[in-house]
């Protein structure tokens, strides 16, 4: 299969990256950080999530975030809204796409939100139901394709029974994400192969974490899958919670690197997202996590 001539990096910082953070962040400065990526050319960037604040407290304030944000036409800025009542917080916040999120690995399903895969996709119905009536694109991600923390290994056949009804419920596209980071890249091909028999592979994403260092590899056996949308997270911000230490989100300079080496467009200025990352690092105080832009910073 060709490579994909052009690819769609979905850019998940403000939220996924920014949520595991343990010290707080100001509205303004989530402002700024999704202004500099769509400024840098994402046309993809994933604002926030109306979840309980006790839950997740660096989420809090999404809607101000949303209120501050130079919206810019064409870039699609979405927000992860679990349930009803964080869809209908998102709408009130003039949010025109959002993302549901459910798990391939039942023990995650019942650590991570108390409830089986089942009853988390049923909680989605009236998500998507009322998502139609507001006219709302809605995206689904599944966790743990690749592996659990908690049981291991994973069936692909888990995994595609779960994106097929994510796909049939109505979600234009699914991410499939690897949430410790364990999958090679044999395996992501392999998966991709299944799960692409049952959901077409333009209606597919992939979100790889790089707790492995294997991420850049899974992206690349996905393209060559014909996977051509990705999920990363700028200066790869969000840690992997379920590894001491580990990194956690692909970072998305990184992907633009090998993106740009394999001759694809992405329309994004790898300088200008080098940039970003390197603010929003600044106020966490904390040190860069993709590698292309500690090697460019060192050169500059």
């Amino acid at each position: 299969m060709p490579l994909p001539q052009h690819v769609r990096l979905v850019e998940v910082g403000p939220r996924d990256g920014l949520q595991n953070e343990k010290q707080p962040i100001s509205v303004a400065d989530k402002v700024r950080l999704v202004d500099d990526l769509s400024a840098a050319g994402l046309a993809y960037v994933e604002v926030g999530s109306f979840v309980s604040p006790k839950w997740v407290p660096q989420m809090a304030g999404s809607a101000e975030v949303f209120a501050g944000i130079r919206q810019k036409p064409g870039v699609t800025y979405a927000a992860l809204t679990p349930n009803l009542k964080g869809f209908e917080a998102a709408l009130e916040a003039g949010v025109k796409e959002v993302a549901v999120f459910a798990a391939a690995s039942e023990a995650f399903s019942q650590k991570n939100i108390n409830c089986s895969i089942k009853e988390s996709l049923e909680r989605f119905v009236p998500v998507l139901d009322a998502a139609r009536e507001h006219g709302i694109r809605v995206r689904g991600y599944v966790s743990c394709v690749l592996g659990c923390p908690y049981q291991g290994e994973v069936d692909v056949q888990q995994v595609t029974a779960v994106a097929a009804e994510l796909d049939a419920m109505g979600c234009y596209e699914v991410s499939l994400g690897d949430t410790i980071g364990v999958g090679t890249a044999g395996a992501t091909r392999a998966m991709f192969e299944v799960v692409g028999a049952r959901v077409p592979r333009e209606r597919l994403a992939g979100h790889f974490h790089d707790t492995y260092g294997q991420a850049l590899a899974n992206i690349y056996a996905s393209l060559l899958e014909g996977i051509a949308v990705f999920d990363s997270s700028v200066a790869g911000l969000g840690g992997c919670p379920y590894a001491k230490g580990a990194t956690g989100n692909v970072a998305s300079e990184d992907v633009l690197y090998l993106l740009n080496g394999l001759g694809i467009h992405t329309g994004i200025d790898l300088d200008a997202l080098i940039a970003a990352g390197q603010r929003i690092c600044q106020v966490l105080g904390k040190e860069n996590g993709s590698r292309v832009a500690r090697a460019r910073l060192a050169k500059a």
